[in-house]
């Protein structure tokens, strides 16, 4: 209870000290009820024409920055994708273009192996015309010098014998000497 009349005591000390200090200030009520009353239809109106405008500045402008944070996201998400797509289109491209030199291999293969073949034919046909071209020469060389011999078998028998020999004895002579070369 002592309390209760210290804290009495010290209210109304602090009310005397109010009251001597808003007497030294000319403080007088009437005019403070209206500097009141004037402030609170100032902060009324500033509230109504100016801090809510500005609020409501203040908000579009956070709108506008959540929008442009969320399009930046939707952007690199889009980006994402995009690069993702590219790398997808590039892969593609890679594989078709590894295919497409690896047709380009196989069909060169196939050509050389065709061009060999065509080169492998044509000198075999080559070689078989050069070698029916030496078995004529040889053939037509053996008969040459078949004659040739039986010309000379002929001209040695009639020297040797000493007479003339008829058509039938050269050719008799001479159808012997190739029977002996024959064999």
């Amino acid at each position: 209870m002592n309390s209760f009349i210290l804290f009495a005591n010290i209210g109304t000390e602090l009310a005397q000290s109010a009251r001597d200090t808003a007497e030294k200030f000319g403080l007088d009520a009437p005019h403070f009820i209206a500097q009141v009353i004037l402030f609170i239809i100032v902060a009324g109106l500033l509230h109504r024409f100016a801090y809510h405008p500005i609020l409501k500045v203040l908000e579009e402008r956070r709108q506008r920055i959540a929008e442009g944070l969320a399009n930046a996201d939707r952007i690199k998400s889009e980006l994402a994708r995009t690069e993702a797509a590219r790398q997808e289109v590039l892969n593609q491209a890679n594989l078709q273009a590894n295919r497409l030199i690896e047709e380009a291999r196989a069909a060169a293969a196939r050509v050389q192996e065709q061009e060999t073949q065509r080169a492998i034919a044509a000198a075999e046909l080559i070689i078989a015309k050069a070698r029916e071209a030496a078995a004529q020469d040889h053939a037509r060389m053996l008969a040459e010098l078949r004659r040739e011999i039986g010309q000379l078998v002929v001209k040695t028998t009639a020297q040797v014998t000493g007479k003339i020999l008829t058509g039938d004895d050269q050719r008799r002579l001479i159808e012997e000497t190739n029977r002996q070369l024959a064999a």
